[in-house]
């Protein structure tokens, strides 16, 4: 079964740094796109960033763009968030997922906690 295990997660001031990892496992995730997505308290799960597995092409929510950036490790199936410029509205978890094929991100990890203090 497709296993994600998001760690790296914390809390750090404002305009720090943060990397988050997702560990993949349970297929060989050759196409795969991988992405990252939070969610804030009294708010909707939003996209982050995304990228495709072998191909390793980010894209970016406005929101983090030149800030955030994906990558990846095919050998170690595993994927990173590196967070740079941290603000306070960037407070949320993070979680890891998987689109298998096109489509929908359709498997998630447990999110792992990000907070920004002002």
């Amino acid at each position: 079964q497709v296993q994600l295990v998001e760690s790296g997660g914390g809390l750090v001031q404002a305009g720090g740094s943060l990397r988050l990892s997702c560990a993949a496992s349970g297929r060989t995730f050759t196409n795969d796109a991988m992405g990252w997505f939070r969610q804030a308290p009294g708010k909707e799960r939003e996209f982050v960033a995304g990228i495709n597995w072998s191909g390793g092409h980010g894209y970016y929510a406005d929101s983090v763009q030149g800030r955030f950036t994906i990558s990846r490790d095919n050998a170690k199936n595993m994927v990173y968030l590196q967070m740079n410029t941290l603000k306070p509205e960037d407070t949320a978890v993070y979680y890891c997922a998987v689109r298998i094929g096109m489509g929908s991100y359709n498997y998630w990890g447990q999110g792992t906690q990000v907070t920004v203090s002002s």
